[in-house]
C-alpha cells in the first residue's frame, strides 16, 4: 500500500476506531443524550424498506443501523461492512448477530458486485472517508436503478445564536466524555474537529447530484448539528 495522504488518512481512522471499539456504542448515547437511536430509526424509515429487499450498512461498526433495520422488517437481507475488525467483532458477540452478514471492507472499495442493492444507509461514516466523491460513486455503482441512500452524519452548525453551547459541547463535554468513559482524549478530539470541518448539508446534496443521484432531500437535527440525507440512483 502506498503512503498517500488518503491512505494515511484511512489508518489513522482504523487505528483510531480499533481503540475505542469498545465504549463508542456507549459513548454515541452520553454524546447525543440517545438521540442517535431516534435519528437512526428516522434515516431507514425513510428509505421505505421492503421484505426481501437487500440492504448495505456501510460503516456499521457494531451494527447498530443493521439490528435496527431488522426490526423494522424482519424479511430484509442485510450485510453490515466496516473496515476495522475490532467493531465488526463485538457487533459479531450481540443478540441477533447470526441474522446479518458482517463484511470486513473498505467503503470506497466495495466488494461487490454492480447493482447488489436496494438500498445502502451509512451512519457517521462520510467524515471519516478520504474521498465523499469516491465513496458515493461506489455506492451508486453498487445500488440496483431505483434503489435508495441514506446517509447520517454530522454537518457544522449554522445558526449563530447556538454556536457557542455547541463548540461547548463538541470541544469540552465530548472530550472529557472520551478521557472518562473511554480512556481516549484524542479520539474525541478528532470527532468534534470532523464535525465542523465537514461538509454542509447542502454541500453534500450537491455531491450526492454530481454522483448520479435524484430525489434528493435532508433534514437537520440536534440544533442543525446533524443531517440526514435521502436520495435515488
Amino acid at each position: 500500500m502506498s503512503s498517500s495522504p488518503q491512505n494515511e488518512k484511512a489508518r489513522q481512522v482504523r487505528n483510531m476506531f480499533a481503540r475505542i471499539a469498545g465504549r463508542y456504542d456507549l459513548l454515541n448515547r452520553l454524546m447525543t443524550l440517545g438521540q442517535d437511536q431516534s435519528w437512526r430509526r428516522e434515516l431507514l424509515r425513510g428509505l421505505k424498506l421492503s421484505d426481501g429487499e437487500r440492504l448495505l450498512d456501510l460503516g456499521a461498526g457494531s451494527g447498530d443501523i443493521s439490528f435496527e433495520a431488522l426490526q423494522q422488517s424482519r424479511d430484509l437481507s442485510v450485510v453490515a461492512c466496516d473496515f476495522t475488525p475490532e467493531m465488526i467483532a463485538i457487533g459479531r458477540k450481540r443478540p441477533e448477530a447470526d441474522g446479518i452478514h458482517w463484511v470486513l471492507a473498505d467503503a470506497e472499495h466495495l466488494p461487490f458486485k454492480n447493482e447488489s442493492f436496494d438500498a445502502i444507509v451509512s451512519g457517521f461514516l462520510l467524515r471519516n472517508v478520504s474521498s465523499v466523491e469516491r465513496t458515493l460513486s461506489e455506492q451508486h455503482r453498487a445500488l440496483r436503478a431505483l434503489g435508495r441512500l441514506g446517509a447520517l452524519d454530522t454537518t457544522p452548525p449554522q445558526s449563530a445564536w447556538t454556536r457557542p453551547l455547541l463548540r461547548f459541547h463538541l470541544h469540552r463535554v465530548i472530550p472529557m466524555l472520551g478521557r472518562l468513559f473511554a480512556g481516549d482524549l484524542e479520539a474525541y478530539q478528532y470527532l468534534p474537529s470532523s464535525t465542523e470541518s465537514f461538509l454542509s448539508a447542502g454541500a453534500l446534496a450537491e455531491i450526492l447530484k454530481q454522483q448520479g443521484f435524484r430525489s434528493i432531500g435532508y433534514v437537520r437535527r440536534m440544533f442543525g448539528t446533524i443531517a440526514i440525507h435521502w436520495a435515488q440512483k
